[in-house]
C-alpha cells in the first residue's frame, strides 16, 4: 500500500510517518516509480506506536515493541526490553500520581482555610430591634 493508504488506516498522517521513517522506526520499501510502499506488518508497527503514544509514551520508548514485532513476536511487549518500559513507565506513573496527590491535599487544605478566612469575614447580619431577630 502507498504511504496515503497507511496513514489513513493507521489513523495519522503522511508526515507523521515520513517522520517515524526518518527515525528509523518505519521502513519503506520502494515501487518501480519510486514511491513508499507499505505491508500489513508496517500497519501493525504503527498501530502498536499509535497505541504506546495514547497511553503518553514518548516516541523513542516505543522502539523496543517496534524491535520485537520486526522480531517476528507476535506482539510488541512480549520481549524483554518491551516489559522493562513497561515497568519504566509504570514508575513514572507512580511518582506523578504521588506528587498530584500531594498538591491535592495542599490545595484541599488551602480551600479549607479560604473557607474558615472567608466565615470569619462575613459580618453578623443586622438584628431587628423590634422582633430581635437577624435580618436580610
Amino acid at each position: 500500500m502507498r504511504i496515503g493508504e497507511l496513514a489513513e488506516r493507521a489513523g495519522t498522517t503522511t508526515r507523521a510517518l515520513r517522520y517515524y521513517e526518518s527515525r528509523g522506526l518505519l521502513t519503506a520499501g520502494r515501487n518501480g516509480s519510486g514511491h513508499r510502499t507499505y505491508g500489513e506488518d508496517d500497519l501493525r508497527l504503527l498501530r502498536q506506536i499509535r497505541l504506546l503514544q495514547d497511553f503518553g509514551f514518548e516516541l523513542e520508548e516505543t522502539r523496543p515493541f517496534v524491535d520485537c514485532l520486526r522480531a517476528g513476536h507476535p506482539s510488541g511487549d512480549s520481549c524483554p526490553a518491551s516489559i522493562e518500559v513497561y515497568r519504566r513507565k509504570l514508575a513514572e506513573l507512580d511518582e506523578c500520581i504521588e506528587r498530584l496527590q500531594t498538591v491535592r491535599a495542599q490545595v484541599d487544605a488551602q480551600l479549607a482555610r479560604a473557607r474558615l478566612d472567608a466565615q470569619a469575614e462575613r459580618p453578623e447580619p443586622p438584628v431587628c430591634e423590634l422582633t430581635g431577630a437577624g435580618g436580610a
